[in-house]
């Protein structure tokens, strides 16, 4: 996509660029400064670029410039915020202000805003894009290692906003009709029943999410295996639940070393040797378990936010990108401290 080179499309956003008065009697302070080291690793500019035909229009009203609300979007996946909570915490907050590069004479977007721009980088298949670009980017710093790739693959539960089996005054089911059923077998032994949904993602040794997708709960893990992968991975793991023929034959016709784990069939017990392998692999499979922990703990990814599955599926890969980034700006830290 190319760079704006004229001003045909930036007369359809608002200018933002002019600081007022306000602005330049703000006295500064570090707590304003705790999210400067992200402008540390990502060109703006480069993302600007990717979003440069939305809300091109010449005619109509000005809308917000959609890098601006990319960044906002991104404050509400790190402090994990809802839409009406976005808009007030941006109208009060210095510092997300100052991160989404908002004059205080400025207004803010509202609630409903936020959630039409989240819908349209679904719709126009964005997200994808702006996730492949920022790990580009990570990895031209040398945050991401590409070199020897590894692909861990797995996925998780999540809640629907309305899981329950109620009754509107209608007699009509409350619960969201593009989720569905989950039922699982926890470490306990006992059999755990979730309405909701599926988040499925390939991380690497480091974290890094690099692919996602984003199903009802009713679809088995290993319908969307061969979606995850990048076709550059070395090594895939995953648990037993992606093991099939399929997927063996798979990974050896694309010269992949095969880490998926073993699993056991009735009549058939785990040999010793796939015994010590699966506990040799389950300790780099857990690395995408952790990451589930830290977006479930952290960024409210337990429960959906929203109705329906492209909703919430936009609200996944906004949590990527802004895992991602944050995921950069942690390994950066390590390496400065370690240069002394």
């Amino acid at each position: 996509m190319s760079f704006l080179k004229t001003d045909e499309k930036t007369m359809a956003w608002k200018n933002l660029k002019q600081k007022s008065l306000a602005d330049g009697l703000m006295v500064n302070h570090a707590a304003l400064e705790e999210l400067d080291d992200v402008n540390g690793i990502i060109h703006w500019d480069r993302i600007e670029s990717m979003l440069s035909d939305i809300h091109s229009k010449r005619c109509g009203e000005k809308a917000w410039p959609p890098l601006m609300m990319l960044k906002a979007l991104l404050l509400q996946s790190w402090y994990s915020l809802s839409d009406p909570g976005l808009e007030k915490q941006l109208a009060r907050d210095l510092l997300f202000r100052r991160f989404v590069d908002l004059s205080l004479s400025e207004s803010v977007p509202d609630h409903s805003t936020f959630w039409r721009f989240r819908n349209l980088l679904e719709d126009t298949g964005l997200l994808e894009t702006l996730l492949e670009e920022i790990n580009a980017q990570l990895a031209v710093k040398g945050l991401l290692i590409r070199s020897g790739e590894v692909s861990i693959i797995d996925a998780s539960v999540i809640k629907a906003k309305q899981n329950r089996p109620k009754k509107d005054k209608n007699g009509n089911n409350t619960q969201d009709p593009e989720a569905a059923y989950n039922v699982k077998q926890g470490s306990d032994g006992k059999i755990k029943t979730t309405y909701g949904f599926k988040t499925h993602a390939n991380v690497d040794e480091d974290g890094f999410i690099k692919t996602f997708d984003y199903t009802a709960g009713n679809v088995h893990d290993s319908n969307v295996f061969e979606t995850l992968l990048t076709g550059h991975e070395k090594e895939v793991y995953a648990d037993s639940a992606y093991k099939s023929n399929a997927h063996d034959q798979l990974l050896k016709k694309k010269g992949t070393r095969n880490r998926v784990l073993e699993r056991a069939y009735r009549n058939k017990p785990l040999t010793a040797g796939q015994k010590h392998a699966n506990r040799m692999n389950s300790g780099v499979r857990s690395i995408v378990e952790r990451v589930f922990g830290v977006l479930k703990l952290h960024y409210g990814m337990g429960q959906a936010r929203y109705l329906g599955l492209s909703r919430n599926k936009a609200r996944f890969g906004l949590m990527s990108l802004a895992y991602n980034i944050k995921r950069g700006v942690s390994i950066q830290r390590s390496m400065l401290q370690i240069a002394g």
